[in-house]
């Protein structure tokens, strides 16, 4: 009696393993090109099956909704946009949905961008749209939950190179920024600001500063030591990026009539820090703004090979001008 009941069960699971691979569900079969479709948010199981079906990815959507059903998988497809080629099978088909694994793209976020910028990459590229960026990047119920003490996510958008599906949440970029941001942010780095008398936003917006104006990076230190040493004695930190914030595109060359322009983040015109940053800034230009160069320096002049020359006194900076400048 155990005999029989044993090789029935063994029949049972070999009849079932045969009929598997027999299966038109399981057999794979080769789609002509490659084939992007994307399952919008909402859409019912039947739906996706039809959209796969038109698109010629299924061997059978009969079967396809059947084993989905079946299987309890009905409820796990995700949205996205997903990219099929070669030889597929509609399980496997059924498996990527309801793994989610959607099509990824690369995006490069480079130091110094700013939020135009960065919106207009992430457009480009179809992970977001830039309309769609820049109002979740201002927008307060956002910050409030990221804990942004800020006009909007200026500075806090790491620059790096990410992953992100097409047709992306804004606020979906902007958290993975964000938090890329503090993850690079070590408890010593935090440490040493508070000893400084800085908040995040005021580090950042620093840092900002520092990106804009150092090409090179054994200058940052000393950029850094220029800003510590006016903020100390209350004088302005006329630094030129400052003045044409917010305008874009941003003009090729600021001229004098920007540094007049009437602006909250114009160093020129006001003193301290500006509201907030103007731009991403990388990890040396944070470094640099909590450990700046044990230098006197009050001013520096681009020499026009990327690099500055130092000033103590304005008189050696107005002389140091008009040789660079003059060259």
């Amino acid at each position: 009696m155990q005999k029989s009941k044993v090789l029935f069960v063994t029949l049972a699971l070999l009849l079932a393993f045969v009929y598997a691979f027999t299966n038109p569900f399981f057999l794979k079969h080769r789609i002509k090109s490659t084939v992007e479709i994307e399952v919008p948010e909402g859409m019912s199981f039947s739906q996706v099956a039809r959209l796969l079906d038109n698109q010629g990815i299924l061997k059978s959507r009969r079967l396809f909704v059947f084993w989905g059903r079946l299987l309890g998988l009905q409820y796990s497809v995700k949205s996205g946009i997903y990219r099929f080629e070669g030889a597929i099978s509609d399980y496997s088909v059924l498996k990527k949905l309801t793994r989610g694994d959607v099509e990824l793209v690369r995006v490069t976020i480079p130091e110094g961008f700013n939020l135009w910028q960065i919106a207009k990459r992430l457009q480009d590229l179809e992970i977001t749209e830039s309309e769609e960026f820049l109002k979740a990047a201002k927008d307060i119920t956002l910050l409030n939950e990221l804990k942004i003490d800020a006009p909007s996510a200026e500075g806090y958008l790491f620059p790096d190179t990410y992953l992100f599906p097409k047709h992306c949440p804004a606020q979906r970029v902007i958290k993975e920024m964000v938090r890329n941001l503090r993850a690079h942010i070590t408890e010593e780095m935090r440490s040493r600001a508070q000893s400084l008398g800085l908040t995040e936003k005021q580090l950042l917006t620093l840092a900002s500063l520092i990106e804009k104006e150092a090409e090179v990076d054994e200058e940052r230190p000393l950029i850094s030591a220029v800003f510590h040493n006016r903020l100390k004695r209350g004088m302005p930190l006329e630094s030129d990026p400052t003045t044409v914030y917010g305008i874009y595109p941003p003009p090729v060359r600021i001229t004098r009539k920007d540094l007049k322009r009437p602006s909250p983040y114009n160093t020129y015109l006001i003193k301290g820090l500006p509201p907030g940053p103007i731009a991403s800034p990388g990890l040396k230009s944070i470094k640099a703004a909590l450990y700046p160069a044990k230098v006197p320096y009050l001013f520096f002049v681009a020499t026009g090979d990327g690099r500055h020359h130092f000033s103590v006194t304005n008189h050696e900076h107005q002389r140091a001008i008009k040789w660079f400048r003059g060259k």
